[in-house]
């Protein structure tokens, strides 16, 4: 490639597409990683409206000689998603499904569309795609076509060269192609065209007659294969899972391509049917070997899937709330390791005894387990959501040595799986080294990760030297190295070991046919680059030091906190659970929170570019950052993007300075105090009238197209010392309410409710007079304000935990701050561990000092329909199963929670003039149409002040807070 001809190339592209072409600092940045160990920033971006943008662009680059890439979701861990080359990026335009086809079960789609929003589509027709892989949620169908990808039910569908039926492509000199299953005389047809595509035809039949025996004699005999062109599919003799299709399709050999041969426009792919009914057995091993070992006889009862999750994968996942609250689930004790094994009937019955079958067989071969069973629905998806989250929670591990993905694509013979293993750990014992392990048990497909330093020359050393002797013990016992990943760059330097001279030979041949000039993403299953180029770290990577202002020693610093980040795009999902609330409005990679971790990467980074960590560029790309923490909680690696945002805005601002606007959101308790009460009859016209919004909106940013909340004229303290004297109560059971500002000045009804309940209960309430918990500041960076407000509310509240008295509130954003900013702004200080210990939200202290039965026989029978939209910080700390329980207590009552990304108001975020639209926007996807469609007679619940705010701007629905819901279904609320 000839770089001095970019400009020229650029320019002709511009000229010839009407797509976005991305060619600066930060968008090579955002691409120049996946999911891999690999970083390669690409020559440009280019995002495609339409099937005539890519030709163009795909004409235009084999003019002027450029590498191209075409990407889906970048989840690929071999490295075959990034590339000196011209990104393709599909995601955003190109993601429609065509057609389904009920009848003759199959299904078109274009490259972008995601697999799990396309089986959603599929749902009702109870069809589905077979192979699913771990990404699902956010993997495009081009990249699991790419991948030739497969996944926890390969024993029962295969790969997914095993589905694909045609494809519509470009090929390298721009021309369309359509390639789906011919005879024999419409293959002599094809071979007769004067194109490409006929030259196409005519080289891959004549690798195929000549190259036949090769074929047969040299591809590995295990039915689990990916990673290289599937010659296989065109000849009797290889073994494949199912039948070999036996017309000639070229869609076979794009199939698993990684984009090196041709960038697809359209597939269309083959379907299958959901089963009836599932259920899982859970069994709980204390030896992962043991486990392995049970592999073979959990296999002779014939189940969908067996999926092993090991005892580092537990450790971890009990250290993410998300998914802590999943594995009480579905575990019981504290076992090391699992085995997960799927059934599926026509029946409940017929589950229960293949459930019975299976425990049974075990007993007879004598297998130590306990054997526990996932039926309903909730279990079995809490089950699978761990499961796919195990790449992510190894990850997660702290300090520089991580579970490095290089090895983690083998699959051998099931019964060679545990010699295999005990080969592999003896190999890392000599150096060492820890080894994590999870995955496809039932294919002999166990992810193995070493924990190496990729910062340390060694350990790159020993990642080739590993690499190379796992490649040969597979060989020697019958398996491969890729069986679902791909080649990528972590393997296709092994592949003439894998697969012999002659038929790497014929590999070559195919590419040469299809891209004569190597500009489909060069380097990947012919022609690589070592195991050890492009490493994202490497022995020379070196981070600026940043003396923050929050602690980062649970993390090991900034720079570590950032790297967590391992690019696995779990933040790239769009239509189930919260993160990131941006990147689902905008589907701007620099709006994930992958994009925004790459981003601060690179600032810290003295080599990967020019930012610094101040610069303009980096605070735009945080700017859509609202703060949740979802991937505090979803993110299976625990990035933290809203603690990094919150350390950005006070090295940010330190150097530029604070704008008024974030001031006067930050002292929000100090206006509200100010503009409460009596006054409130005075500020609250003034500030919404058009003049005065108007004015804000051009001096301030504030955006006029939104109300300001409104101040109460009673504020909440003055209710409570009006009627403090009247209220019984005991001084055994004292409670702190922690009054927070914006109930107290602006919606008292929610803490006289609180209050009321608290009464009722058997309890004294005390206010706990605090001020300011310094929320707001921390959300706008101002940390010296923040770590005063923090240390005046810890002065108060401390008396109130040494007297073990419970603290409790009812705004989530601020409760919580209490349990979890805290500890960061005020590491030294041991009573801040003991107040977050003694703090509760409200629903939580309620389940868990009330008196329930009590309270159960002052309740009002009611067939009440609840509507619940959890908190953000809520969701991420805390979790909403403690609202579910506490309406579970309203005789009657039924709770369903909307399964919403943030509300889009996030504090102050949606008052802002320039993020306006975007707010709503994030309101648009799922929270309002929910709640508009909720009946008149269902109560909206909803714990966050700002939700509620949000809510009733886009909706006109007036939501409560679950504490007024639940206030009036008990017979005596005028306590």
């Amino acid at each position: 490639m000839n770089k001095t001809s970019l400009p020229d190339f650029f320019h002709a592209l511009t000229k010839a597409t009407s797509g976005d072409i991305l060619n600066d600092q930060l968008s090579l940045i955002l691409y120049s990683t996946d999911a891999s160990i690999y970083s390669i920033p690409p020559i440009g971006v280019f995002i495609p409206k339409s099937v005539e943008d890519i030709q163009a662009a795909v004409t235009v680059a084999a003019e002027y000689k450029i590498p191209i890439l075409p990407r889906g979701a970048g989840t690929s861990l071999a490295g075959q998603a990034v590339n000196e080359a011209l990104i393709i990026d599909t995601t955003r335009h190109l993601d429609h499904i065509v057609e389904i086809n009920k009848e003759e079960k199959y299904v078109r789609v274009q490259p972008g569309v995601v697999l799990e929003e396309l089986n959603s589509e599929l749902r009702p027709l109870a069809l589905k795609f077979g192979p699913d892989p771990a990404s699902a949620n956010r993997a495009t169908m081009g990249g699991v076509i790419g991948n030739n990808a497969t996944g926890s039910h390969s024993i029962l569908y295969g790969m997914s060269a095993d589905h694909i039926q045609e494809t519509e492509c470009i090929l390298s000199d721009g021309s369309q192609a359509h390639f789906s299953a011919l005879s024999s005389q419409q293959l002599d047809f094809k071979k007769n065209i004067n194109s490409m595509e006929g030259e196409i035809y005519r080289q891959i039949s004549q690798i195929i007659s000549d190259g036949e025996t090769i074929i047969r004699e040299n591809t590995p005999k295990h039915w689990r294969r990916a990673g290289a062109y599937n010659l296989d599919r065109f000849v009797e003799g290889p073994a494949f899972l199912h039948r070999r299709q036996a017309d000639f399709n070229l869609s076979n050999l794009l199939c698993g391509s990684e984009g090196s041969l041709a960038v697809m426009t359209e597939i269309k792919c083959g379907l299958v049917p959901v089963p009836a009914y599932t259920a899982l057995a859970v069994l709980h091993f204390f030896d992962h070997m043991a486990a392995l070992q049970a592999t073979e006889v959990v296999m002779q009862t014939n189940p969908d899937a067996v999926e092993l999750f090991d005892g580092w994968c537990l450790a971890l996942a009990k250290t993410v709330p998300h998914y802590a609250q999943m594995l009480k689930t579905f575990v019981s004790g504290n076992p090391n390791c699992l085995l997960i094994a799927e059934v599926s009937g026509s029946s409940p019955a017929e589950l229960k005894s293949k459930l019975a079958h299976l425990s049974r067989h075990l007993q007879k071969n004598h297998v130590k387990c306990a054997f526990s069973e996932a039926i309903s629905t909730e279990q079995q998806q809490n089950v699978w959501a761990v499961r796919k989250a195990g790449l992510g929670l190894l990850a997660s591990r702290r300090g520089e040595y991580k579970p490095v993905p290089f090895i983690e694509d083998a699959a051998v013979p099931v019964r060679e799986l545990p010699d295999y293993v005990r080969a592999i750990e003896k190999f890392c014992q000599q150096s060492q080294v820890d080894l994590a392990y999870y995955a496809h048990a039932s294919a002999g497909c166990l992810h193995i990760r070493p924990f190496l330093n990729l910062k340390e020359k060694k350990d790159i050393g020993f990642m080739k030297e590993l690499a190379a002797f796992s490649a040969e013990l597979a060989l020697k016992t019958g398996g491969v190295i890729s069986s679902e990943h791909g080649a990528g760059r972590s393997r296709s330097w092994l592949n003439k070991v894998v697969f012999g001279k002659e038929l790497y030979h014929l590999f070559g041949r195919v590419k040469s046919a299809f891209d004569p000039e190597n500009l489909m993403n060069p380097g990947v299953i012919t022609t690589p680059q070592k195991i050890d180029e492009n490493v994202r770290y490497g022995e020379n990577y070196r981070t600026e030091k940043v003396a923050t202002n929050y602690s980062f020693q649970n993390e090991q610093g900034f720079a570590a906190a950032v790297e967590m980040c391992t690019g696995a795009a779990v933040c790239n999902k769009k239509n189930t659970g919260s993160m990131c609330p941006s990147y689902m409005v905008t589907r701007d990679e620099k709006h994930s929170t992958r994009g925004r971790a790459n981003v601060l990467r690179a600032a810290l980074s003295t080599e990967i570019s020019s930012l610094n960590l101040t610069d303009k560029e980096v605070y735009d790309t945080l700017d859509l950052c609202v703060e949740c923490k979802a991937c505090k909680s979803e993110c299976p690696s625990k990035v933290d993007m809203a603690k990094l945002k919150f350390e950005f805005l006070t090295q940010y601002q330190a150097k530029h300075g604070v704008p008024l606007r974030s001031r006067l959101f930050a002292e929000i308790s100090l206006i509200s105090h100010f503009c409460s009460g009596a006054a409130a009859r005075l500020v609250n016209p003034i500030l919404n009238s058009v003049i005065v919004r108007g004015l804000m909106s051009k001096f301030l940013g504030i955006t006029s197209q939104r109300k300001l909340m409104q101040f109460t004229t009673r504020p909440f303290v003055a209710w409570f010392e009006k009627n403090r004297k009247s209220m019984p109560g005991t001084t055994k059971n004292k409670v702190a309410l922690f009054h927070d500002t914006f109930n107290s000045c602006s919606q008292p009804d929610v803490l006289i409710a609180a209050t009321k309940l608290l009464v009722i209960a058997g309890f004294e309430v005390i206010l706990t007079n605090h001020g300011c918990c310094g929320r707001s500041m921390i959300s706008k960076g101002l940390f010296k304000r923040a770590k005063k407000m923090a240390q005046n509310t810890v002065d108060r509240l401390h008396e109130f935990s040494e007297q073990d008295i419970p603290i409790v509130g009812v705004e989530p954003s601020c409760l919580l701050t209490l349990r979890d900013e805290y500890k960061d702004i005020l590491p030294d200080d041991p009573r801040v561990e003991k107040i977050a210990s003694n703090a509760y939200l409200i629903e939580e202290f309620i389940l868990q000092f009330a008196d329930l039965d009590q309270l159960r026989n002052k309740m009002k029978n009611s067939k009440v329909e609840i509507l619940l939209h959890g908190h953000c910080h809520q969701k991420a700390i805390a979790g909403t199963s403690a609202t579910h329980a506490f309406f579970d207590l309203i005789p009657g009552s039924h709770c369903t929670e909307i399964d919403s990304a943030c509300c889009g108001l996030a504090g102050s975020f949606g008052y802002e003039k320039e993020h306006y639209e975007i707010s709503m926007a994030m309101g648009e996807r799922r929270l309002f149409p929910a709640v508009r469609a909720a009946e008149k007679n269902v109560s909206i619940a909803v714990p966050g002040f700002s939700c509620r705010q949000q809510i009733k701007h886009g909706t006109d629905r007036i939501p409560k807070h679950p504490v007024e819901i639940f206030i009036e279904f008990l017979e005596n609320e005028s306590a």
